[in-house]
């Protein structure tokens, strides 16, 4: 396995924005990986895993450290269980499953990521997480490089959360239990994959984009009850404002297909879909008295780019009601 220096990487993640990073390797093996932690243990650099790059920004500085891009692609059947690498896409996932009669992972159908960016963030989509499925894993140690097989419980999942999140251990490969059946229902699952790849695509960009920007709120963060539920979705707010389709700054703009969702066009930097987040987090502040934080992960700032919960100190200055967004804003952004 050959590392690279100085590659750039633009062009692999969806945003198409950013600067280089220092050094650059494709593991497919675990070997490989241990190689690679080695390196970066020697040359003391910090270290980014890449996926797809479907839900990062990297910063125009680039990344001042070793880029690791898993290429081990293996999947494994056992019985009901099947076992995938760290590099396998989620979709060749999903079709390997369904070619063989095994159903459950095809909710998450035409999200675009990597088993690896997948388990680290427990992708969900509508009541359904990657941790439902997932029983066992197998990691590295960032700092040994020792190989150890953990359980389910090991990850501590959460809504946008996971062990791996600590930047301590590397995923290698993760076991699903999924549900055996025959081929009528198998058809029908494949159907179902279909149909959410059709609906996705049809109510969501599809390039030059992480996806969400904004993960929801938890339920200590708003206040707003509608049908006696406390309102925590971060696209019901950004609807409101308005902005859809409208705001932008720079060569970034918001989606026209979902508010939650930040395109670039050609020429954009990483810097543009920043202001436009501010943008975004202080019309929420202005007029609901809250602010969003972000599900997108932020790759070679020294800090986090946008505002931060101290930003709400001002939160009492507001009278708005959380259902009454500012016309006054509304009318300079559409």
């Amino acid at each position: 396995m050959k590392i690279k220096q100085n590659i750039s990487l633009k062009e692999k993640n969806w945003f198409k924005t950013g600067g280089t990073t220092k050094y650059y390797c494709e593991p497919k093996t675990e070997n490989d990986f241990k190689i690679a932690l080695n390196f970066a243990s020697k040359n003391e650099s910090n270290i980014f895993i890449l996926g797809k790059g479907a839900n990062i920004l990297v910063s125009d500085n680039g990344f001042d450290g070793l880029t690791i891009c898993p290429q081990n692609k293996n999947i494994k059947i056992d019985n009901n269980t099947i076992t995938a690498d760290s590099g396998v896409e989620i979709q060749e996932l999903i079709d390997y499953s369904l070619n063989n009669n095994l159903i459950g992972l095809e909710d998450f159908s035409h999200i675009p990521g990597t088993i690896g960016g997948a388990t680290y963030i427990n992708i969900h989509y509508f009541d359904k997480f990657l941790s439902d499925f997932l029983i066992k894993a197998k990691v590295i140690n960032k700092k040994t490089a020792e190989i150890i097989e953990i359980n389910k419980d090991w990850f501590n999942f959460g809504y946008d959360q996971s062990t791996l999140q600590k930047k301590e251990y590397y995923l290698i490969n993760a076991t699903f239990k999924l549900k055996k059946v025959n081929e009528i229902k198998t058809a029908y699952a494949k159907g179902r994959r279909d149909e959410i790849i059709r609906y996705r695509k049809r109510q969501y960009p599809n390039q030059n984009t992480c996806g969400s920007f904004f993960r929801n709120f938890h339920e200590n963060e708003v206040d707003l009850i509608i049908n006696n539920k406390k309102m925590t979705f971060v696209a019901y707010y950004l609807d409101k404002l308005g902005i859809k389709g409208n705001l932008q700054f720079g060569n970034a703009q918001i989606s026209y297909k979902h508010a939650n969702m930040i395109i670039t066009k050609n020429n954009a930097k990483s810097s543009d879909v920043i202001q436009l987040a501010k943008k975004i987090q202080k019309l929420m502040l202005d007029n609901y008295g809250i602010i969003p934080f972000a599900e997108c992960q932020f790759i070679g700032f020294k800090d986090c780019p946008l505002l931060n919960s101290n930003y709400k100190q001002h939160r009492n200055n507001y009278s708005l009601l959380p259902h009454q967004p500012s016309n006054e804003h509304k009318s300079v952004y559409k």
